[in-house]
């Protein structure tokens, strides 16, 4: 006997009614200000995608930033195209949808989640909206556990645990770049999400063929936005570098996550902000990019069923460590690690400063006596800092000062310890072996 048809419930029905958008939201173009178009005739939510029709049959898609009284503000997701006062307008997505999951690994995408090399996006990856609520703080667990990032110096003196978030700070030239791609080859993560930033373009191959190599290449995620791409792809890359990282992280993984560089994004949201009208305060920064910058960050760490260890690169305008961006980011991190020119120009690699770096969680992750050994070395670095013309012009006397004989002893050995090839990769439990081997040398 055959059943009579049954009827799809209510709820059915309004999800297929989301998923087909009968109606079709349209508005048209008003005007451009500043690479800007701003939309007559049409409400929507900030951060809807909208399609503007170009002559000739194209297109572009722009996102919502801002409103112009009740038109809204959008910023185009291509690359720079001729509008027309009156061009059609319309709605496409209430926000950008991007791919995400294991299944992404190997693979160069754009800011908005295509594929940059050839390739089709991992099968049975899912899409996602590119921008969601960071991990309530009451659910995050302790971060415990010590992560090894291959990096000595990092290891042994600036212990990272699993779900911290640190900022490398440094100037232009001091080797930013390599120690990330030491950190990417170096660690033991289950996979690698990296968002190149308003970076050159030739950069993006080199980064891939030398930093990061086949075996570093095939458990990661690219995500780029060059110098020459417009303002909001270089806001998007950072985060969908971080849905994806967080996509992986609700999978269960353990995820590195390396933005390279926070201040390109800061300045291209400065872009967005200033041409949505928003007003200037702190060296042109406008109050969005400060709103901005939490949001981001907060979004890594550790959950109840994964982490996110990130490393944010902070470029420190004039290696001035207190200009805005780099003084919120210090806030907002749970360390932070220095670059310093003078150490590059000694070819001292990485160009870590450990007087001016820290990790705030070193003393938790790390047993007694590793923390101790770290805390000795540095106060033998400061004690040679501070005496250091005296004794490179031959003033001090031997004997004079117990603490400065032992730090002129162990300098050498230190900035042995400090030094690392690139190629070179060190366990975290051998840094530490070779700190307390170190500083117990030394009497």
């Amino acid at each position: 006997m055959l059943k009579p048809p049954s009827l799809p419930t209510a709820d059915v029905i309004r999800q297929r009614l989301d998923a087909t958008c009968p109606l079709a939201i349209r508005g048209r173009v008003a005007a451009v200000l500043g690479g800007n178009v701003i939309v007559e005739g049409m409400t929507v939510p900030l951060g809807a995608v909208l399609r503007i029709e170009l002559a000739r049959g194209r297109s572009c898609d722009a996102q919502v930033i801002g409103f112009q009284g009740t038109r809204p503000v959008l910023a185009p997701l291509g690359e720079e195209a001729a509008f027309s006062a009156g061009d059609v307008v319309t709605l496409v997505d209430q926000g950008l949808r991007i791919p995400v999951g294991f299944r992404l690994m190997g693979q160069v995408l754009d800011a908005l989640g295509c594929p940059l090399d050839g390739r089709e996006v991992g099968r049975g990856a899912t899409a996602l909206a590119g921008d969601s609520r960071a991990p309530a703080s009451w659910s995050r667990p302790p971060i415990d556990q010590p992560v090894s990032t291959g990096v000595r110096a990092i290891d042994a003196m600036l212990t990272v645990g699993r779900g911290q978030r640190m900022g490398i700070f440094a100037g232009s030239g001091v080797g930013k770049s390599s120690l990330l791609g030491m950190l990417a080859r170096g660690t033991g993560a289950d996979a690698i999400v990296v968002a190149m930033v308003g970076e050159r373009g030739r950069e993006v191959r080199d980064f891939v063929e030398r930093a990061l190599g086949p075996d570093g290449m095939a458990r990661c995620v690219l995500v780029v936005a060059t110098s020459d791409q417009p303002a909001a792809l270089r806001v998007q890359a950072a985060w969908t570098a971080t849905a994806i990282a967080e996509s992986m992280r609700d999978e269960g993984g353990h995820v590195l996550l390396l933005v390279d560089s926070i201040t390109r994004m800061a300045m291209a949201q400065r872009e967005l902000s200033l041409a949505a009208g928003e007003p200037v305060t702190s060296r042109g920064y406008t109050p969005g990019v400060f709103a901005a910058l939490p949001r981001l960050v907060e979004r890594a760490g550790r959950s109840e069923t994964g982490s996110i260890t990130a490393f944010y690169s902070v470029l420190v305008e004039g290696d001035d460590l207190n200009e805005p961006i780099a003084d919120t980011m210090r806030g907002l991190l749970d360390g932070h690690i220095v670059l310093s020119r003078a150490l590059a120009e000694e070819a001292h690699w990485p160009a870590i400063d450990i007087l001016e770096s820290v990790s705030r969680l070193q003393p938790h992750l790390v047993r007694p006596e590793v923390a101790d050994a770290a805390e000795s070395l540095r106060r033998d670095l400061a004690e040679y800092r501070r005496h250091a013309d005296l004794i490179s012009i031959g003033a001090y006397r031997a004997g004079s000062q117990p603490s400065v004989d032992r730090a002129i002893a162990i300098r050498d050995a230190a900035g042995g310890l400090l030094r690392q090839r690139t190629d070179q990769r060190f366990t975290l439990d051998a840094a530490q072996q070779d700190l307390l081997s170190l500083v117990q040398s030394v009497p």
